[in-house]
Order: structure tokens, then C-alpha cells, then sequence
């Protein structure tokens, strides 16, 4: 791609001005540009740059106050440096935009890519915000040493992007996802602009490509944020050349025109043509919802830039040599070293940091004003304290919450085809959007949780296992920000319907909750209510918490409903005895069910046993979250032992249905070392096409099959 040093901007304004509420973001460019002169900013991002590259390399010695010498190297450097200078440059451009930000509004940057641990970590530093030495936050010599020796900080940030480092948004491993968490951040937020940096890797993802286009779902679907993209073409992946670097800027430019938006694509070498640029397209954003082109910034800085270009002979610059440490032993190596050294100079840190270790003044003007908080707009009412007789089907628990506001339902165009009924005459009200990607309905779930609103997604079950990648992240996400006391945040919550157990053989696939229970992540539940009524309930107690990863597993067919005074264990202890098909006293077998499909079949199965076996004693009960399965400490939420041998005993052979693959349940209970008692029957792929009650028998699932493995069972327990 050719690079520019000036910006190209074809297309004029769109006409017409913002929604209501929408800040005024062009005002507080002007503003920032105006208080902040261009020395500031390129201080800022020298100071940024430095402390990346020291962070890999020095293990003291941070001002270069004396000449550098090789026991100030690292004896491995680590980490990675490619994507920090043009990161860097935004984040020194973006700094004083959110200090002038407009009255009530709010500025967030999101990092697409988790390279850019030590620019996330030097950012943090500059801010003030960082806490490395037990004394507390702040600038002081001995912050700064510990910054850049103890990288990458093993076991206290790592050397990537995490929640744990203070001040930083990010989603999560899975390359992709930014653009659409970006969006949902912004849905129902005029008051927000986010802006995240996506690499050259990430526009080759099929999420990213899909966003692009998934913003038009949005039209007419409320008052929104804005969202101004960059994207960093530095020409380069992790190991070679990026698709986008094979492109003329006239191809570029072409790329983004055809997708709705309206390109303006810079190199960064002169600082003042860049802050124009951002001022232009900061006078150009417009609401997420609301039609025509919005502005995208395309920084053609190249990987790796103000880093060495060769070394001994050596390219550097251009190459995959740049995306890690590009001086691989600068300790051993004298041409090495005097680079290193050479590069370090080069950004002048005594100008830019004081003997004290503070940033000096004019770093400081650069840098960003405090943010605010996620918001929390809730329910005044909590809605798990309603109870269950609130909602009586799922589709009346969907329009309660969303009438209280800050709410969200994503689908991949199966609102109706999952029979939930949100508007008059089946249409769809502005809070439930369709776009046929679970991935982009699972990034705007996430930037909408994100920002303290609660969502929902609800998909096909066959369907769902696409976002397992993404979900396995998020989970990470999540409990980093836990233990570094961000929680607080409102639950991820999954609708997980038109099951297999009724659909055809290509729709026959519950492997996601197999794969969130292989995690042994403790933010993990899997709900399996027995019936509608129970299903409303649990959904509304999901939609109430936090801190969780919840998936609702329940059949959009009409079933039987089951007695409901059980259901109160059912949803505060995760399981319970279903007395009226139980027998007082000490059982012989153990009958349990989780799933409405598996109960409605298991609990026929039980009245066969009642005719057949009269003498025999069984205990019914039936498990609504398949997590309390495991054991204490890997599921905080899990059956205590106690609770768990007054349910199941210790002596008695179990029988358990499941709508999901059996695998998975049978790993809960070995945990526990449960492992000869317990026969789990659940889904297992037929190998071809067949009836819903076909498929049934195939996984012996039906309640004949299942009265006679009870018989079997009854019969070798005697033996």
C-alpha cells in the first residue's frame, strides 16, 4: 500500500445534524486541539515508545541517565514491540480528546489485539494509575524500575493486554471480535464514542469482515454511540506480509467506500496532518443508527516504526522480525547492544521523564483526563426477588426486563423462528436486533455487558457452538478482572433453544456447554429447567445477576408442566427431590433428570417402573444447573457433600438423563469420584437422519428405554 503524509478525504459530511443527547465530539477536538500543542503529543508518544522498548530490554538504568551497559540488559528479553508505536501514537493522540471531552461524555479506546502488553503498561504508568511497588499508584524512580524489570510481570499482569492492567479495555484473546464489542458498548449510549484499534490481523477474521456490514442491522433500533474504527495497517501479521499491505491505497479506499464508510488514511509522519485528520473525522462521526458514511482512520504506520531498520547486515524493519523482540541477545551480541542502545537514545527519555520519575510537563499536557465509570443503570427492583409466578412464559420475562431499560436482546435471525414473542403482530421492538452472525451478536453482547447493561442472546443450540472460541476468552476476561476487583459486571447470558432433541440431523449439536464445562471455570452455570415455567424463572434470575456465564437450555415446544414446589432448590441449591414421584425412606434407585426433554422422558419412565416394579423404592429429583455437579473449590457454587449424598446417597445406583452430550456429566461426577454408580444417558450423534423420537431411542433416551435401564440396573444390584 503507498503511504501518504496527507490526509484523503473524498467524501463530503454527511447532512443533517446528530440525534439528541449526541455530544458535541468536533467542539472538544477543536478545544483539545487548541490546549494541547504538537510537542505534547509527540512527547507523549516518545514517552510511550520508550517505556515499551524498555520494558523488553533494560532492567534498570529507565532515563538512560548514564550511558547504558550490558548488565542493564535482560539476560531473555520478552514480549512483543511491532504493534506498540502506532498503538502508541493513538493513544498520545486520543489522550487529550478524552481530557476535553465534552460535559457527560465519555471517550473509550478498545484494544483489538493483545500484543500491545508494555504500551497498555507504559499508558498506565503515565496516567498515574499503575501500582507495581506496594507504595501506591504513581510516578516515583522506584514505579519506574519496577515497571521495566519485573516485565513481563508474570504473576501479576502478564506480558499482554488484560484486564488486570488498570485502565484497559480489551476483548478478550480471540483475534476479531473488537470492532463488534466496540458496537455494543455504544448501543443505547449517545453519550459514549468508542474507539477501537483493529490490526492488519484482525480484517482478515470473519468477525471483523462481518461487522463492517452488521452496523446497518442497527438502523432504527434506538439512540446509540458512535464508533470510530482505526485501523492499524502496518503491513504485516504476526509472520508476514497482511492481505490489506497487498492493497493500493486507491484498493484501500475502494475496500471501505463499498462497506458504508468513509476512509482517511495517513502514515503519521507529520504529527500536525494527523491531528487534522482526527479533528475532521471526530467533526464527522455520527450515531451508530443513524444511516450514511462514518469515518475510518487508516494509520499506515509501518510495524514496528522508530525501531532499528538492520542490524550487522541484518533487515529488521519490513519483516516479521519486528512483531516480538527484534534485538533477539543485545547482552551478548556488541552490534546488538549498540543498537539497543542507539534506539533507546533516539526517544530522549531524560526530556521526557524527571529524576523522580515523574513525566515532565510537557508529557503530562498530553495525557488523558479521568474517565468515568461503566454505567449501572439497573432495575430499581430486583428481579430475581419477583419470583417465578412474574413470568409465566419466556418471551413475558424478555418484555418485563427490557420495559425497565438498559437492555439488549442479539439474535441470528431466530427470534421468531425460536417462537419468542417480543412485539404486537411479531414485530421485532427497537431493543432486539437481528444479524445472521453469532459472532458479531456475541460481540455486541459483550461490549453491552461490558459497559454495565444487561443482554441476552438467544440462538439455535446447533448453532451456538460457532462462538465457543470467543466464549473460552471472554471466561478469561472475566476472571482477570475479578481478581483484580473489577467485578460487579452484568452476567453473560445465552438462550439456547430449538434443541436437537426436535430438529433435523444437521441441527443436532449441544457441544458448546460441553466446552464451558470443560473450562472448570466457576463463573460457569448451565441452567436445565424442567418446564416453561421454570425455564421463565431461571431466565429471570440470569438477567438479575452478576459475574456470570449463564446458558439457558429449554425445548421452544410446548411440554409438560411439573409440580412447582419443588422449584425453589431447584434454583437456590441447583437441584431437589421431586416428592410426588419419589418414595419415602431409603431408595433403591436414584432417578434424576435435567432438561425438559430428559424429565418429561425420565419422569414417564418412572411411572412405567411404579407398574413393573411395585416393590421397588425410587427417588426422583431433577438438576437444574449442571454445574453444581462438580465439586468444591473448582465450582463455588457446586452441591456441598452433604447435600450431594442427601440427593444421590452413597450407595445407591443413579440413573441421569441430560440434554447434553453425556461426556461431560460423567467428568463432573468423577470429579466428585463418582465413577461406577451413576449410568448418564444423554445425546449421542446417530450417524444419520431420523424422527425426534427415533433419535430417542437411538440415545436411549426415551422413557421406555430408560424404564428398562432402570430394570437392568434394579437387576444387577441384586446379583
Amino acid at each position: 500500500m503507498s503511504r501518504t503524509t496527507t490526509p484523503r478525504i473524498d467524501a463530503p459530511a454527511p447532512p443533517g445534524s446528530p440525534s439528541p443527547g449526541f455530544p458535541d465530539w468536533s467542539h472538544a477536538a477543536d478545544q483539545a486541539a487548541k490546549a494541547v500543542p504538537d510537542q505534547a503529543i509527540n512527547a507523549c508518544w516518545r514517552a510511550l515508545n520508550h517505556l515499551s522498548a524498555a520494558q523488553l530490554y533494560l532492567t534498570d538504568n529507565p532515563r538512560l541517565a548514564r550511558p547504558l551497559r550490558t548488565t542493564d540488559v535482560k539476560e531473555t528479553p520478552r514480549g512483543h514491540w511491532g504493534v506498540c508505536p502506532p498503538v502508541n501514537y493513538m493513544l498520545a493522540h486520543l489522550g487529550p480528546l478524552t481530557a476535553w471531552r465534552p460535559p457527560g461524555a465519555e471517550l473509550l479506546v478498545l484494544h483489538g489485539a493483545g500484543h500491545a502488553g508494555p504500551s497498555a503498561l507504559a499508558h498506565a504508568y503515565l496516567n498515574g494509575t499503575l501500582h507495581l511497588t506496594g507504595k501506591g499508584p504513581g510516578w516515583s524512580m522506584p514505579e519506574l524500575r519496577a515497571l521495566i524489570s519485573g516485565f513481563p510481570h508474570p504473576e501479576r499482569f502478564g506480558g499482554e493486554i488484560t484486564p488486570l492492567i488498570p485502565g484497559v479495555r480489551h476483548t478478550g484473546g480471540q483475534l476479531g471480535p473488537a470492532l463488534a464489542v466496540a458496537q455494543g458498548m455504544v448501543l443505547d449510549a449517545p453519550h459514549r464514542l468508542v474507539v477501537p484499534l483493529i490490526g492488519d490481523g484482525e480484517l482478515e477474521t470473519g468477525a471483523t469482515a462481518a461487522a463492517w456490514l452488521a452496523r446497518r442491522a442497527l438502523s432504527g433500533s434506538g439512540d446509540h454511540g458512535a464508533v470510530l474504527p482505526v485501523v492499524l495497517a502496518n503491513g504485516l501479521k504476526m509472520g508476514g506480509p497482511s492481505l490489506l499491505a497487498d492493497m493500493t491505497e486507491d484498493e484501500v479506499h475502494g475496500y471501505f467506500t463499498g462497506l458504508g464508510y468513509e476512509p482517511q488514511i495517513h502514515d503519521g509522519a507529520a504529527l500536525p496532518g494527523f491531528r487534522q485528520l482526527l479533528s475532521d473525522a471526530f467533526s464527522r462521526l455520527r450515531p451508530l443508527n443513524e444511516p450514511g458514511r462514518q469515518p475510518v482512520l487508516v494509520l499506515t504506520m509501518p510495524k514496528g516504526h522508530t525501531g532499528p531498520e538492520q542490524v550487522a547486515g541484518r533487515r529488521i524493519s519490513g519483516t516479521p522480525a519486528v512483531h516480538k523482540t527484534p534485538l533477539k541477545d543485545p547482552r551478548r551480541s556488541d552490534a546488538e547492544f549498540a543498537a539497543l542502545a542507539a534506539w533507546l537514545a533516539s526517544y530522549r527519555p531524560a526530556e521526557l521523564f524527571t529524576t523522580q520519575g515523574r513525566p515532565t510537563d510537557l508529557v503530562r499536557q498530553a495525557l488523558p483526563g479521568p474517565s468515568r465509570q461503566p454505567e449501572t443503570a439497573r432495575s430499581s427492583v430486583p428481579l430475581a426477588s419477583r419470583g417465578p409466578q412474574s413470568w409465566p412464559l419466556v418471551s413475558a420475562v424478555i418484555r418485563e426486563r427490557a420495559a425497565d431499560g438498559a437492555f439488549r436482546l442479539f439474535s441470528p435471525d431466530e427470534i421468531a423462528s425460536n417462537r419468542l414473542e417480543l412485539g404486537r403482530g411479531g414485530s421485532l421492538p427497537p431493543w432486539a436486533v437481528e444479524i445472521l452472525n453469532e459472532e458479531i451478536c456475541h460481540g455486541w453482547l459483550q461490549g453491552y455487558t461490558e459497559t454495565g447493561r444487561d443482554a441476552l442472546l438467544a440462538t439455535y443450540e446447533a448453532f451456538a457452538p460457532v462462538n465457543t472460541s470467543l466464549l473460552v476468552q471472554h471466561l478469561k476476561h472475566r476472571r482477570l478482572r475479578y481478581a483484580s476487583g473489577q467485578g460487579g459486571l452484568p452476567s453473560i447470558n445465552y438462550l439456547i433453544t430449538s434443541l436437537g432433541w426436535r430438529n433435523t440431523y444437521t441441527h443436532q449439536n449441544p457441544g458448546l456447554v460441553s466446552s464451558m464445562l470443560e473450562t472448570e471455570d466457576g463463573f460457569v452455570h448451565v441452567y436445565t429447567p424442567a418446564d416453561a415455567m421454570r425455564a421463565a424463572a431461571t431466565l429471570g434470575v440470569m438477567l438479575a445477576g452478576h459475574d456470570r456465564v449463564n446458558f439457558l437450555i429449554t425445548d421452544k415446544h410446548p411440554g409438560p408442566s411439573f409440580p412447582p414446589d419443588p422449584f425453589r432448590d431447584e434454583l437456590t441449591e441447583g437441584a431437589a427431590v421431586w416428592p410426588l414421584l419419589s418414595h419415602r425412606g431409603r431408595p433403591d434407585l436414584v432417578l434424576a433428570s435435567a432438561g425438559d426433554v430428559p424429565a418429561r422422558e425420565l419422569s414417564a419412565a418412572a411411572r412405567l417402573l411404579r407398574k413393573s416394579h411395585p416393590e421397588t423404592k425410587i427417588r426422583y429429583l431433577h438438576v437444574n444447573d449442571l454445574a453444581v455437579l462438580g465439586p468444591a473449590p473448582h465450582w463455588p457454587y457446586a452441591l456441598s457433600e452433604r447435600a450431594f449424598t442427601r440427593l444421590f446417597r452413597t450407595d445407591t445406583p443413579v440413573l441421569m438423563a441430560v440434554p447434553t452430550h453425556p461426556g461431560i456429566v460423567r467428568a463432573l461426577l468423577a470429579a466428585r469420584g463418582e465413577t461406577g454408580r451413576f449410568h448418564v444417558v444423554g445425546y449421542r450423534d446417530p450417524g444419520r437422519p431420523t424422527t425426534p423420537e427415533g433419535l430417542l431411542d437411538r440415545c436411549d433416551l426415551s422413557a421406555a428405554a430408560l424404564s428398562a435401564q432402570a430394570a437392568l440396573m434394579l437387576k444387577e444390584r441384586t446379583r
